[in-house]
């Protein structure tokens, strides 16, 4: 049987003990029906992934012994940052669920010309912390111990903006080279429109800023499908598939 991983903010030490609370405690109790002498995995996203043996359970926590930090782990060695137009719910929840699990460093939700969503004051909140979620819990699926950070959205001209390093590519099926025809870059950057796509200013925007025009083969990808693809691409070029 796999052992559990589980996220927590805490800080993690060897041959220390550790509190769950709240959506954690229910989790290993109610969830997994776990008891005291099953063991856990935790990480925190610095401090690397522990081993812990559960010595307590009541209603409302988990106590759990940590062993000494475990080696190895399944974050990525290329750093992949992905700029994703902001779609509707669920196929936004994908594509960061997704992303996460090919190995993307961070993420920013970008507002775009197209974009049906519109997120303001509370909204935006309740968004990125929501996203934060689904990051981590891609992140203790996966075996990732770094969770990615999703930084606040952001208009398309303020992201292109930005200072950045590597290689940055708009993903656009009326690109004429691929992903191959590239020299392996020290990290990448990828911008992803969204369910409308990018307009043709915006696209001309993005090559004004040093982002090259690429195709992902013949087909015209959906926008929560185009960031599993080309990181996973990415990652058998210059990352750690290989």
């Amino acid at each position: 049987m796999r052992v559990p991983r589980l996220y927590t903010p805490q800080a993690l030490r060897g041959n220390s003990e550790l509190l769950l609370v709240d959506d954690a405690a229910h989790y290993i109790a109610k969830v997994l029906r776990l008891r005291a002498e099953d063991y856990i995995r935790v990480f925190n996203g610095s401090d690397g992934e522990y081993s812990a043996r559960i010595i307590a359970i009541d209603k409302k926590s988990v106590t759990a012994l940590l062993d000494s930090r475990l080696e190895g782990g399944a974050d990525p060695s290329l750093a992949i940052h992905l700029g994703l137009g902001l779609s509707r719910g669920e196929r936004m929840d994908y594509a960061i669920q997704k992303a996460t699990e090919a190995g993307v460093g961070s993420i920013t939700p970008l507002l775009t010309e197209r974009c049906e969503v519109k997120l303001k004051g509370d909204r935006i909140d309740n968004r990125m912390s929501h996203w934060e979620r689904v990051a981590i819990s891609a992140c203790e699926q996966s075996g990732r111990c770094v969770v990615p950070t999703i930084a606040s959205p952001l208009t398309l001209a303020e992201w292109l903006s930005l200072s950045r390093t590597g290689a940055n590519f708009v993903l656009d099926h009326r690109g004429e080279q691929g992903l191959a025809a590239a020299q392996k870059p020290e990290a990448v950057t990828f911008l992803i429109g969204p369910e409308g796509g990018l307009s043709e200013e915006e696209v001309m925007l993005a090559k004004e800023n040093d982002f090259k025009l690429v195709r992902i083969g013949p087909r015209v990808l959906r926008t929560e499908t185009a960031p599993i693809v080309a990181i996973s691409l990415a990652q058998h070029l210059w990352g750690d598939y290989q």
